[in-house]
């Protein structure tokens, strides 16, 4: 095929995913009540998930300090359009992140006709935990880093006389700035996977340039987060981690491949 043909093809995979994330959207707007109530200013109330769960954990280890029983804030909304505003941005990233699977699938979709037979045998499985990784960070995001830094950043008073009155937009935009760039963090096995596959990675050089990914993780997590040391914190512990475990992603990939080359060459 020629080029414009690809553009073609690849106009129809995106039309289709498009799709799927405005019906997404358009479902998300049709339940206001839920998206904003339960979802959106969950982390805002006492009520919510992880909140009720410090407060068990501080009762059954007889820490009181680690239950949140307040969050001294209020929301307001300043300006004439910003409800409708953010009613259309937050609709839309539930839409996204639900879509998101059906996105990478399209795409995925139109790049593996162009892969070699070994290529595509290395990356079976590819959307399913792109995906997966993806909802998990996003989850850990909305449940973990959300309602922690919500509560540091609204009860933080370099004086008492000066009240925490936010706007709205201000809130929903840390919100999705924290579940999105988690969603994005937790993708980091998966690339290493692919470039440990492509032997551009190696355990080797992970663990020698250690030192250095701490560094850009505290880059990272500083850029991606709100500025303040606890966002940073519950961002960068998970990047931590992950890069650990991506070293033994990477391990594991080269012993599959030496045990590939062992076999051919005895066979």
């Amino acid at each position: 095929m020629t080029f414009l043909d690809h553009l073609e093809i690849l106009r129809w995979h995106l039309i289709r995913a498009a799709v799927a994330i405005v019906v997404f959207t358009g479902i998300a707007m049709a339940n206001k009540e839920i998206v904003f109530h339960d979802i959106i200013l969950g982390p805002s109330r006492t009520d919510f998930f992880t909140y009720r769960k410090l407060c068990e954990v501080g009762a059954a280890i007889n820490s009181p300090g680690l239950c949140i029983n307040k969050l001294d804030f209020t929301l307001q909304s300043r300006e004439l359009s910003s409800q409708f505003t953010m009613h259309l941005t937050s609709s839309f990233v539930i839409g996204l992140l639900l879509g998101f699977p059906y996105l990478f699938w399209e795409i995925w979709r139109f790049i593996k006709p162009g892969l070699y037979p070994n290529e595509r045998e290395n990356s079976r499985g590819a959307v399913f935990f792109v995906s997966f990784l993806f909802l998990l960070g996003s989850l850990f995001g909305y449940f973990i880093v959300s309602p922690l830094s919500i509560n540091f950043l609204a009860s933080y008073q370099v004086d008492p006389s000066i009240a925490n009155e936010f706007d709205l937009s201000s809130y929903i935009s840390t919100l999705v700035t924290l579940v999105l760039s988690c969603g994005i963090m937790f993708e980091l096995p998966m690339i290493v996977y692919f470039l440990s596959r492509a032997g551009i990675l190696s355990p080797e050089l992970m663990r020698i340039y250690r030192k250095h990914a701490i560094v850009v993780i505290a880059f990272v997590a500083a850029i991606l987060s709100p500025p303040d040391v606890l966002s940073m914190t519950l961002m960068g512990i998970p990047l931590l981690l992950l890069y650990e475990v991506s070293i033994n992603i990477s391990w594991w990939v080269r012993r599959r491949d030496l045990a590939k080359l062992n076999e051919q060459a005895t066979s």
